[in-house]
């Protein structure tokens, strides 16, 4: 393990500590309707994270689905949850242990914590509508958190020397344009269906503001 893994490792594993600590797990799982959420969320999210293009020129490739995930179940239980996804991959050995952490930041704790910045600040900031709701907190989201994921580990690719820039920049950055919109369009099109057929289960979503204020 690098200095560069042992350093992420770290940073991850005290965040995730953190937020464990300040989650309400029991609560979480004692109503039935976010149990359900929780579960079916995670496995959605595992079987995304399990299936993944292998690459003999650079870093794997896959969809992250973690704005969704966040908009469903929140900052704390969508941390913990993709974490426990993360922890599975390792597991099935889709991704090696040495890289935990880094994969942990890049896409978790990023990707979780960007989501839920520009929800928060969509909520508080602009006038609340369905529309605003999914375009603004669902798909560009997604499309961001899909990119400063790819371009962590990009740069941890070059900065821990795995890969040299050229071949990062020509087989795994020029890849990103053409991720962002069925990332967008995949957590986009989840939180629609989740808000028409199952509002209950979207933690972020609640029919007195987005629909019964207009």
């Amino acid at each position: 393990m690098t200095a560069l893994q042992t350093a992420a490792l770290i940073i991850f594993v005290l965040s995730v500590s953190y937020i464990y600590s300040k989650a309400d797990i029991k609560g979480a799982f004692a109503a039935s309707g976010t149990r359900l959420a929780i579960v079916n969320a995670t496995a959605l999210l595992l079987l995304f994270w399990l299936f993944r293009l292998h690459t003999s020129l650079g870093p794997d490739i896959h969809f992250l689905l973690t704005t969704a995930l966040t908009l469903t179940l929140g900052f704390r239980i969508a941390t913990i949850c993709a974490t426990f996804c993360l922890i599975i991959t390792c597991i099935a050995g889709s991704v090696s242990w040495s890289m935990l952490g880094v994969q942990g930041i890049a896409t978790i704790l990023i990707p979780v914590g960007l989501t839920y910045t520009v929800y928060a600040l969509s909520f508080h900031k602009i006038p609340r509508n369905f529309l605003v709701y999914i375009f603004l907190c669902a798909f560009l989201p997604a499309a961001l958190a899909l990119g400063a994921a790819m371009l962590t580990l990009a740069g941890y690719y070059v900065l821990d020397g795995i890969y040299d820039s050229y071949a990062i920049i020509d087989n795994y950055v020029m890849i990103i344009p053409l991720m962002l919109f069925p990332e967008a369009l995949l957590n986009g099109t989840a939180i629609t269906l989740l808000v028409v057929y199952k509002p209950e289960w979207v933690y972020t979503f609640h029919d007195k503001f987005y629909f019964d204020d207009q």
